[in-house]
């Protein structure tokens, strides 16, 4: 049973670094796309949650830029898995009240999936209960310099002025610009590094590195560690008085 969250922390976005699925298969003797088929149903179980915890963003990250690096094999398993979570799901994210996103560089895609992500975004575009984000062939790296060359060219034909580029200006063409920055990011699986996730974004988050393995991640151990948010103490680089 899940525990709602009753902080005062306003924790409304939860990111989510998906790790652990081709473990989990080869521990059981499976191929490891059995463990992504199983990663990709522990989604809707941790999206359906996110009303009764209070968050109303949800980042996860599904393909990095870098798991391109796998064999053939998984990598063209996931694009068909990718594909297939599409069709399977958009019924149910739409009666749920789920807007989704995705984030990325979708050049490198297949035209039929960034067809499907598009016609995705588009049936959800109205939906508010959730905002669920789906980094596919992301790089925390990479969409940084996607965003410098937006900006460079903004630059270039007048509509932006070198000398009032900040820290407000660059978050404005980072894929993420109509989201909050997540307070909480969460990695499963033991691995204790953020594998170039939301790098800018999650510059002040707060995070959370578990043992579990991400189709072993359940609604209630989801809810236990929104909830033990409201123990942390942020100070964003100030004192505590």
């Amino acid at each position: 049973m899940l525990v709602p969250n009753t902080n005062d922390k306003n924790l409304e976005h939860v990111a989510i670094i998906m790790d652990g699925n081709g473990r989990w298969a080869e521990n059981k003797g499976r191929p490891r796309l059995f463990g992504h088929q199983a990663g990709a149903r522990r989604v809707r179980e941790i999206v359906e949650s996110c009303p009764d915890l209070g968050i109303k963003y949800l980042t996860i990250f599904a393909f990095s830029t870098e798991n391109w690096k796998r064999t053939q094999i998984e990598v063209s398993g996931l694009m068909k898995l990718f594909k297939r979570y599409i069709y399977k799901e958009t019924k149910p994210l739409i009666d749920a009240g789920v807007r989704v996103r995705f984030i990325g560089d979708r050049v490198r895609l297949e035209e039929s999936l960034v067809k499907l992500m598009d016609q995705l975004e588009n049936l959800t575009k109205g939906n508010t209960e959730v905002n669920l984000t789906i980094a596919i062939n992301y790089g925390g790296r990479d969409e940084v310099a996607r965003a410098a060359k937006r900006m460079a060219r903004d630059v270039q034909s007048g509509d932006l002025n070198v000398e009032k580029i900040n820290e407000e200006t660059i978050p404005r063409y980072l894929d993420t610009h109509v989201l909050p920055d997540p307070g909480l990011v969460i990695r499963t699986s033991g691995e204790a590094r953020i594998s170039n996730f939301l790098l800018w974004q999650s510059a002040y988050s707060e995070y959370e590195f578990i043992d579990t393995l991400w189709p072993d991640f359940t609604a209630e151990i989801f809810s236990s560690i929104v909830n033990e948010f409201e123990n942390r103490e942020r100070r964003f680089g100030g004192i505590l008085k």
